[in-house]
This record gives structure tokens, C-alpha cells and sequence, in this order.
């Protein structure tokens, strides 16, 4: 409301006051409270459907709105503009007219949408949730700590100081920063590595695969040998005992133990590499 009070003296500008002005709303905010009254009332069908479409694209310009804060993350804005619609139509879907107005309810629900997104589909890596939320205490503890010029990089007892962390709970933080994006295997290190990709630098030979393939294939020949060649191979080469030691337990010399082991592992060898003999059997 306008009042102009005049002053006693000719000429002199009249002093205006004006009322506290309503609070700003945006552009893409429609006054859509009789549609949302009506939409409670309609039960499901064709007509519901098409007034819930008509509500979708009237808010559907303040989703996009939302969904532009979130740019420059890692995120193509047309997708984050999806995601931002998905919670819009959720918000429309489980609005209570009664309960106020629609932008109080749809801005938190389609916000909280799109933190969902970050938080459950941008990691590469599958992080759990309190290891994200040491991530962001860490990260803007960081920042805080570092926003001076010429100041040091911020250590870990620093930041579980300025935090209220534990240094092993600031440390999971640090280690998740590095998740968020992986590496590709064919990514090429640095200039002077002559072209050499992050695969190259990975493994080695195992040898132990050798020792795997030896062992099957003298199973067949152990299984085939007499009990008592068995018997001694066992005693020899997995219970570490003595030729001499052998030769006691089983009450033959120890020359006899020599000869028989050289020819049990002869024929299971020879089985192994396909060339057997067919030999007499050792006694």
C-alpha cells in the first residue's frame, strides 16, 4: 500500500512508504493448486493421466532448474535433467495438496533425486554410504584448510583435527577421493614410459601354474602304481622322511627304496609326457 505525506512546504518531494513485498517466487513456479485438488480427487483412468502429464510439463521447467545446480560434476546436464524429471513425476505422484504448496515438497524431492544419482550411479567403484560421507567431510576439509594462498597441503592429523575424525576414518575419506573414477587398463603412463599403458606394468608370470599342470598330469600314472610304490613316493616326497627311514618302516634296504622311487617316477613321468614304456612292473 502507497501513503504519500506531504511536508508543510511547497515543492518539497512527498516521502512514500511501501509494504513488505511478498516473498520472490521463481518463473518456473505455476500456480497449479486447483489442478493438484483436482488430481487428488480422480481415480485412476485416462483423464488422471492426462492431468498428471499436464502437471508434469508445467514444473517441469523448475526440475530442469535443479538439475542445472549440479553441472560441471562429472554429469552431462541432459542426463542429470533426466534424473531430475524422475524425481518431479515422483513428487507429483505422492503430493498431498492438503499438506501445503507443491514447490516446499518438489524441490527436496527432486534435489534428493539427483544426490541419489551421484551417490549410487557416478562411482566407479561400489563405495558404501559412510565411506561417500567421510569422502565429503574430508574433501571440504580440505578445501577449507587450503583456501588461503600459500598454504601447505593439509596433513591427515590436520584435517581429523579440523573434522572431528579419527586419522584412520580421514584416511578411508582420502582413499575414497581417488574412487570416484577409475583408470582404463590401456591408459598411457606418463611421456617418458615410451608409450607403455597401465597394463603393461600389471602381474607376471606365475609359475605356480606350472607346478598345477605337472600335478594333474601325473595322477593318472600315482593311481596306477602298485600300493607299495605309492606308499613310499608318500613317505618320501610328503612326509620329508628319509630313504633310510623308509627302507626301517618298511623292512628293506635302503638301496631297494633308492631303486624303486627312481623307477616309480620314471614311469609316472614317462605316463605324463605320453611315452610310456609299458615296462615290467618294479618289485
Amino acid at each position: 500500500m502507497l501513503t504519500d505525506l506531504s511536508t508543510s512546504r511547497p515543492g518539497t518531494p512527498a516521502t512514500t512508504t511501501c509494504a513488505t513485498p511478498a516473498r520472490r517466487t521463481h518463473d518456473d513456479t505455476p500456480d497449479t493448486a486447483e489442478l493438484f485438488a483436482r488430481l487428488a480427487n480422480l481415480g485412476d483412468g485416462p483423464e488422471r493421466d492426462a492431468l498428471r502429464g499436464e502437471l508434469v510439463a508445467a514444473w517441469l521447467p523448475m526440475a530442469h532448474r535443479i538439475a542445472g545446480r549440479f553441472r560441471d560434476r562429472g554429469e552431462s546436464v541432459e542426463d542429470l535433467r533426466q534424473v531430475a524429471a524422475l524425481g518431479l513425476v515422483k513428487a507429483v505422484d505422492r503430493f498431498d495438496p492438503s499438506r501445503g504448496a507443491f514447490e516446499s515438497y518438489a524441490v527436496p524431492t527432486v534435489t534428493g533425486e539427483v544426490k541419489r544419482h551421484f551417490r549410487d550411479r557416478m562411482w566407479a567403484l561400489r563405495v558404501p554410504r559412510r565411506i561417500q560421507e567421510l569422502r565429503n567431510r574430508v574433501r571440504l576439509a580440505r578445501r577449507e584448510l587450503a583456501q588461503h594462498p600459500g598454504s601447505p597441503e593439509p596433513t591427515v592429523t590436520a584435517i581429523a583435527a579440523h573434522t572431528g575424525l579419527t586419522e584412520e576414518e580421514v584416511g578411508a575419506g582420502l582413499e575414497a577421493l581417488e574412487s570416484f573414477s577409475t583408470l582404463s587398463l590401456d591408459a598411457e603412463l606418463s611421456a617418458g614410459d615410451d608409450g607403455c599403458s597401465l597394463t603393461d606394468t600389471l602381474g607376471a608370470t606365475d609359475t605356480s601354474y606350472d607346478v598345477v599342470v605337472d600335478r594333474e598330469a601325473a595322477k593318472a600314472g600315482l593311481r596306477r602304481l602298485p600300493e607299495r610304490e605309492r606308499a613310499i613316493l608318500y613317505m618320501r616326497f610328503f612326509e620329508d622322511m628319509t630313504q633310510s627311514r623308509i627302507a626301517d618302516r618298511l623292512g628293506i634296504s635302503q638301496m631297494h627304496v633308492s631303486r624303486l622311487i627312481s623307477r616309480s617316477c620314471a614311469r609316472v613321468r614317462d605316463e605324463a609326457l605320453g611315452r610310456c614304456t609299458g615296462g615290467a612292473r618294479p618289485v
